[in-house]
């Protein structure tokens, strides 16, 4: 399956059909996935290693391993490791269409606005 370096940490795709794909998402510590939502899915995370502060809709609040976060469509989302050790989720999308060109970024640190 499909693995990607980021500026951020990395990516890996455990599962990708016509119903979902499933990521496995790895957030090196001090960095932060963009400010972002998506027009065509939704996603729903489960933390299972780290910590981190998640931003939905303009919201912040702390995160940790065994946490479950629902991300309608078109929710602004985004999670920052402030630990220091790797922030570790898997991510499964649900919907019309899981193209990174759906991505619509609000803000980023890496300049990829």
């Amino acid at each position: 399956m499909e693995y990607s370096e980021r500026p951020w940490g990395t990516y890996q795709v455990l599962l990708d059909d016509a119903n979902c794909k499933v990521k496995k998402i790895v957030v090196n510590p001090g960095q932060s996935l963009s400010y972002q939502y998506h027009h065509k899915r939704s996603e729903d995370w489960l933390f299972i290693t780290g910590t981190g502060v998640m931003t939905l809709d303009d919201k912040e609040f702390s995160i940790s391993s065994g946490e479950k976060i629902h991300i309608p469509a078109t929710s602004k989302h985004s999670v920052r490791n402030d630990g220091t050790s790797d922030l570790t989720f898997i991510e499964i999308q649900t919907g019309e269409y899981f193209g990174e060109d759906d991505i619509v970024r609000l803000s980023d640190k890496y300049g990829r606005c």
